[in-house]
């Protein structure tokens, strides 16, 4: 039995510092134990006292007769660490603790949680500032949350691990009221040791978890969580996280446009892309898409039935479906037929979705005829059943009726109550059937599901063949010239230019290419030009000289720098405007693509990916993130506008990522905006970028 599986079904508990008083927290650990069935052996410690709840108080940990596997430490943030030493070179497995005054209130209390870590030695700890945890499969609380007042929890398949201790608490009663049933809770708070990842890999094969929710202040390890999130998704058992922090700031100080769309809530959302994590986007949801999952049906459409015998919330639910990109068919004409012959009466809606067969709450035979006719057409992926008041008054009849028809299909049945029945909602979700009492609920449910049932590890990366040297590339921030010509050499192909210092070689320039013409500043310290007056577009050999000599008198007054040297550069127009970027984070390495031009941080429609281990992204990646956009179908043809070149996006994409995944550390920010995507057939266009490289690394 390895460490976190003696802290999960721990055969001997010591609770150090625990109270005969069990309306004080520090009483709670020994009377939930026993309420609560533990069947081994609890070892209270207190010098105080000699006996508590009936069961022998030792005085110290020295004085225990066995060694204990698990000790729950109820100390204080000063003391906490000399009973952690005690139980360490007893050969206790882990321990509890607590107390907090931690990491979380400054440097004093990383002093204190730092010498916590030291006491324990190989010894595992969680928290410190943890509510403990609780295993329901096995009846072992470990735990001192008031919400273990509650006489029984439902057991479950989801189990749950969470950073903060007071959400333990709050799930374990608000499953229990809603009939979902949990499995394992785990509060790792501070996580001076075990942390997200260990208990992931350690559910993974606890056999009696099916789902897994996070709850997610922050990922402390990236690579060690991404491994284990992998594993997880290949083993087949979903992850569902809920994230908060979501509203910080989260921005940093940089100089591209990248830095400031990419903030770190956008990395969870791609780290959590990338490894097959759902995100919920309420706490709601971090119940309620659980609680789908763990039925073990598999949504294979997005086509969904909504039965019901009140208009009003079939609606509703109707319309959330459709705001999460579901169908809703009206039936086809076998089944229409069916649901026909069930109906007594002309009153039945059958050419419509929802489907109205004016169901009366007490006909359980009406009900499970057309819940069946409805599960066996292949026109709908899944069934929503409308519960409304008629069921009201003899609940077990319904949730019975619909439960009754599940043995038939492996398709996603859910249940919408309406009006409030929280016993109803319960009876059929013990049974089953997923009950919520919110029309959006049903569609982030099924969205998951259908999300669990579609997702595809994104494709490993071998490093690319063609290797770039890039000895002569200086450090720092390049100037736009410098930057593509980097670009360039990993094969992104650039808008013809031409470095001019002077009125008389911009017309020349001008002339040279085309005569339509942009003009910029090239400046290393001025990389947002537009912002300092630093560019004109639309110019030909005749106004560019003119324009030169007053762009460099605005720049001056603008940013204080007088510039030297201009770049003239081909108008590249008809195309798409697209931003294409890279951003670091302690979770990883991310590629950013968004809709570009001067409007690129106030539209914000961006999507990004992290790096896979190796090499820079696949071409099925790049592809993805183009049709993730808000504004693809202006790629693909929109309102008869002519199709882009969108292979070559992907091959620009590819290319821009394993150029940072081979500068590596190098390469501090990298960014193309705007890049154009022509025409198909006429390939992209690096218009402006930036880069900065450190001598670091590469």
């Amino acid at each position: 039995m390895n460490v976190i599986s003696r802290l999960m079904r721990p055969q001997r508990v010591a609770v150090i510092g625990a109270s005969a008083d069990i309306a004080k927290t520090a009483g709670r650990p020994v009377s939930y134990l026993l309420k609560h069935g533990f069947k081994g052996e609890i070892y209270p410690v207190n010098p105080k006292a000699s006996e508590i709840c009936g069961l022998t108080c030792y005085p110290d940990i020295a004085s225990l007769p066995a060694v204990p596997d698990v000790g729950i430490v109820l100390l204080g943030a000063e003391r906490a660490h000399h009973a952690v030493r005690e139980l360490a070179q007893r050969g206790c497995a882990a321990a509890i603790v607590l107390a907090s005054g931690y990491g979380e209130v400054g440097e004093d209390g990383k002093r204190r949680q730092a010498e916590l870590r030291d006491a324990a030695g190989t010894m595992r700890i969680l928290g410190p500032n943890t509510i403990g945890l609780v295993n329901i499969t096995d009846g072992i609380v470990l735990s001192a949350s008031g919400a273990l007042e509650m006489d029984h929890f439902p057991s479950g398949a989801v189990s749950v691990v969470s950073q903060s201790g007071g959400i333990l608490g709050s799930m374990l009663s608000r499953a229990a009221a809603r009939g979902i049933g949990l499995s394992k809770l785990i509060s790792t708070s501070n996580e001076v040791d075990l942390e997200l990842a260990d208990f992931i890999e350690w559910l993974i094969d606890d056999e009696a978890t099916k789902v897994i929710a996070l709850y997610v202040e922050s990922v402390r390890n990236a690579e060690k969580f991404r491994q284990a999130a992998l594993r997880a998704a290949a083993a087949g058992k979903p992850i569902v996280a809920f994230k908060v922090g979501r509203s910080e700031a989260g921005a940093k100080a940089a100089v591209s446009h990248t830095g400031a769309l990419a903030g770190a809530d956008k990395m969870y959302d791609a780290l959590f892309q990338q490894v097959g994590i759902i995100r919920a986007e309420d706490f709601d949801s971090l119940l309620d898409i659980p609680a789908a999952l763990a039925t073990g049906r598999t949504l294979r459409g997005n086509r969904v039935a909504i039965l019901t015998s009140t208009g009003g919330a079939g609606t509703l639910v109707s319309d959330a479906l459709g705001v999460s990109g579901f169908a809703t068919p009206a039936p086809d004409a076998v089944t229409g037929a069916e649901l026909r012959a069930l109906q007594d009466g002309d009153h039945a809606a059958l050419d419509r979705n929802p489907i109205d067969v004016t169901l009366a709450g007490l006909k359980p035979d009406l009900l499970k005829g057309a819940i069946s006719s409805l599960l066996r057409r292949e026109t709908y992926d899944a069934l929503v059943v409308i519960v409304g008041a008629s069921a009201l008054a003899m609940p077990e009849l319904m949730s019975n009726a619909i439960k009754s028809c599940l043995g038939s299909t492996d398709k996603p049945v859910l249940a919408y109550i309406s009006p409030h029945a929280p016993k109803i909602g319960a009876l059929l979700t013990q049974g089953g059937v997923p009950a919520f009492s919110a029309p959006e609920s049903c569609s982030a449910a099924l969205g998951a599901m259908l999300h669990a049932a579609q997702w595809k590890a994104q494709p490993q990366r071998v490093k690319a063949n063609n290797t770039v040297h890039l000895d002569k590339i200086p450090t720092g921030a390049l100037d736009e010239a410098q930057a593509k010509q980097l670009f360039a050499k990993f094969g992104i192909s650039c808008a013809n230019e031409i470095v001019v210092t002077n009125a008389e070689q911009a017309a020349q320039a001008a002339t040279k290419l085309g005569n339509r013409v942009v003009l910029k500043i090239l400046s290393s310290e001025i990389l947002h030009k537009s912002d300092m007056g630093g560019v004109a577009v639309n110019l030909n050999a005749q106004q560019i000289g003119e324009r030169l000599e007053t762009m460099r008198v605005t720049v001056k007054a603008r940013a204080g720098i007088t510039p030297n040297t201009f770049l003239v550069q081909e108008m590249v127009s008809g195309g798409t405007e697209l931003i294409l970027g890279m951003n670091r984070d302690p979770l990883g390495t991310a590629i950013l693509l968004g809709m570009g031009g001067v409007t690129a941080e106030l539209l914000k429609d961006t999507t990004m990916r992290l790096l896979p281990e190796t090499g820079g992204l696949s071409p099925e990646t790049a592809r993805e993130m183009a049709m993730a956009l808000k504004t693809w179908p202006l790629l693909d043809g929109y309102r008869g506008r002519a199709p882009a070149d969108v292979e070559a996006l992907v091959a620009a994409i590819v290319a821009f990522s394993e150029m940072v995944a081979q500068l590596g550390e190098h390469l501090m920010e990298a960014e193309i905006n705007p890049l154009f995507v022509l025409e198909r057939g006429q390939g992209v266009r690096a218009a402006d970028g930036i880069a900065v490289l450190s001598d670091v690394g590469g």
